[in-house]
């Protein structure tokens, strides 16, 4: 896809998914390593746990060169894809398109931006965890970066929420009609992600300034998630129940799946957080099998259910190994790795 160029106004935001996805895969790569490693005192594992077992040239040392050499080829392939979605849509709003997607409820999907360059956070913190020696030596220098570029991101991101949904209020264009689907869910997805990016340095820094700002902010936006998440669904349903859903559109019942995980995520982080810097006290176990077997829970239903509507709707034989065309395939990525990282969270 990133050899095509100059689209115009067949290009659509939604295609920054496909940078989102690889980043994704990134971050699920990552995770074989966290649970292959042991990185005791520490969150997550680093370039320092990990030359020792790679200088065994063992088994457990191929494994850990191969989870290494997939999470820095997916970190490349976001970026690759990044760059060209960013390229084709500055194109893309100087063409008529834009005007009329700013027009109808399509213009949800300029969500899709802040949500990716969330994810671009994430990947850049791994990459400098496989590749910096000594990283937590200098974390709490990191952390006040994290939250400034985050900001930078939030501000994006509900800058154009906000133009969105108050032009919807006072226009009343919305098309209740066009709303049989989860896709305007895309925008929770961003909040979401931008909760969780929030939650690192106030689960994680041992300062007391940075840990608030970062809970605060975390909750701030999983609030807003956790809020539109509800409106959404409602309303998406009642013109589904009404309307039903179609071929193309159904694949968006599994956006929910990469929502759950994130704020899964999140809430994992901010419980940390409050126990370790308010409670001063170890998270209980039981607490954090709860939160995850529930959300577990929720997504293992919604995965059934959009499994189930595409399969009778045909379409994975149409869109996935057919020769039918939507950019809201590329949505299908996320699911995938949301359900396999949601996994892990409740096995571990």
């Amino acid at each position: 896809m990133a050899k095509v160029s100059n689209l115009g106004e067949k290009y659509s935001p939604m295609y920054f998914l496909a940078s989102l996805g690889s980043g994704g895969l990134a971050v699920s790569f990552f995770l074989y390593l966290n649970f292959l490693i042991p990185h005791k005192g520490v969150e997550m594992v680093s370039i320092d746990f990990l030359l020792p077992f790679i200088k065994k040239g063992d088994f457990i040392s191929a494994l850990v060169v191969l989870a290494m050499l997939a999470t820095f080829f997916f970190i490349f392939k976001h970026f690759e894809l990044l760059l060209w979605n960013i390229k084709e849509y500055r194109k893309f709003k100087n063409t008529k398109g834009f005007e009329k997607l700013k027009r109808t409820n399509s213009e949800v999907s300029l969500m899709a931006m802040p949500l990716t360059f969330g994810m671009s956070m994430n990947t850049v913190f791994i990459l400098a965890a496989l590749t910096v020696p000594g990283i937590y030596d200098i974390i709490e220098y990191i952390f006040p970066f994290a939250l400034i570029c985050f900001f930078i991101i939030a501000f994006y991101a509900l800058k154009i929420y906000l133009g969105y949904f108050t032009h919807m209020i006072i226009s009343g264009d919305f098309n209740l009609n066009e709303n049989n689907n989860f896709s305007q869910l895309i925008a929770i997805f961003a909040f979401a992600m931008i909760s969780v990016g929030f939650s690192a340095p106030g689960a994680m820094s041992a300062n007391t300034a940075v840990s608030s700002i970062g809970i605060f902010m975390a909750v701030f936006f999983a609030v807003i998630a956790v809020s539109l998440t509800f409106i959404k669904i409602i309303l998406a349903m009642r013109e589904i129940l009404e309307h039903g859903i179609t071929k193309e559109t159904s694949v968006s019942i599994w956006i929910m799946l990469p929502i759950l995980t994130l704020l899964s995520i999140a809430f994992i982080r901010l419980t940390f957080g409050f126990y370790h810097h308010l409670i001063n006290d170890h998270v209980p176990t039981a607490w954090l099998f709860l939160i995850t077997s529930s959300i577990f829970s929720l997504e293992i239903v919604f995965g059934l259910v959009g499994y189930f509507v595409m399969k009778k709707l045909n379409y994975f034989k149409d869109f996935i190994n057919g020769e039918e065309k939507s950019n809201l395939s590329f949505a299908i990525i996320c699911p995938g790795v949301a359900f396999y990282v949601s996994f892990l969270l409740w096995l571990d």
